[in-house]
Parts: C-alpha cells; structure tokens; sequence
C-alpha cells in the first residue's frame, strides 16, 4: 500500500491502538506505527505530533462539537441540561464504536502518563463547558459546578458503557448518570 493512498490516518491510528495492545506503549516507536500502516514516519508526522496524539487526536473535534451544542441549547434549559447537551454531543462523536473506546481506553488505563494525559483533556473540555456557560450568562460558581458535574457524570457513564456487555448506548449511559445525579440530590 502507497503512503499517498487515501486513509493514510485511519491506518495510522489503528496501527498504533494495535501495536500499543501488542507490544505496550512505551515499547512501540513512531517507526513501527509507519511501518505496520504501510506510510512513512514522515507521513505520520504529517498527521500526528506524537505517539500519544494518535490517541487524543479527536479533543478538538469534541470541544467543537459540545460547544456548538451548548450554544444551540434552548434558552430556558438549566446549567446542567445544557452541560448535558454538550455530552450528547461527545457521545456523537465517540459512541458510534464501543469496541474502539474499549482498547483505547485499555491502552490509557494501562500507562500512567497517558492517563494523565486523559485528564488534562477532560480539564480542558470541563473548563471550555464552563467558558461556554458563562457565556450564555451563567454566574461562575454556577457554570464551574455544572461543567464539573458533568465532567464527573461522563466519567461515570463512559465508564459504565464501555464495560457493558449488552446493547448500552453511551447517550443511554449519560442519560441515566444524569438521572441518578438528580435523584441523589432530591433525596435531601
């Protein structure tokens, strides 16, 4: 296969999540990602920063994509539904393929600095949420405590989606995370 043949990052990525579960991921280099993809590593610097990028690539596209959904959220929805509008979206992006979340994940759980990693994007989704509704005119104890209730709420979802054996959509997840949140605090 020609490295200039159309799809050079989708075999770039599974590449990488196969070699990361193979060999682990510190034990696999730019070079044997190239390789197995059938491009250069020039090439895969074309698409990528850094090994760890393969797996963090797609932050932008969720922020973009829960952003856009928050400011399109209806007025009168409450700082929680439209955090909670903003992660129908990510759920868009990254709930169509469960099997991939599932090694990705793997490959994360198993490297402390890739989870660390993991975190720092999810602050800087969480923080974009809260940006996000402060602009829509949300105070900022209220905006903070809503993103960061969401953050938590996605975590636990995400969590319990790519463990589920059955028919579990992540939105499903989300959905019912939300709805434990809210009958946790109307138990008060």
């Amino acid at each position: 296969m020609g490295r200039w043949e159309p799809g050079a990052g989708g075999r770039l990525r599974e590449a990488a999540l196969n070699l990361y579960l193979e060999r682990g991921f510190d034990q696999t280099m730019v070079n044997d990602i190239a390789e197995r993809a059938g491009v250069t590593a020039r090439t895969f610097f074309r698409y990528f920063a850094d090994k760890r990028e393969v797996l963090f690539d797609a932050a932008a596209e969720l922020q973009e994509k829960s952003l856009a959904a928050l400011a399109g959220a209806p007025a009168t929805a409450s700082a929680l539904d439209l955090v909670a509008a903003a992660l129908e979206a990510v759920a868009g992006v990254i709930g169509h393929d469960r099997e991939l979340a599932r090694k990705r994940h793997t490959v994360i759980m198993a490297n402390a600095d890739l989870r660390e990693r993991e975190l720092i994007k999810h602050a800087q989704l969480t923080a974009a949420l809260a940006d996000g509704l402060r602009r829509r005119g949300i105070g900022d104890a209220e905006a903070e405590l809503a993103a960061e209730t969401g953050s938590a709420v996605y975590r636990v979802a995400f969590g319990r989606w790519v463990d589920a054996a059955g028919d579990l959509e992540l939105r499903d997840a989300i959905d019912q995370s939300f709805a434990r949140l809210r009958s946790l605090t109307a138990a008060d």
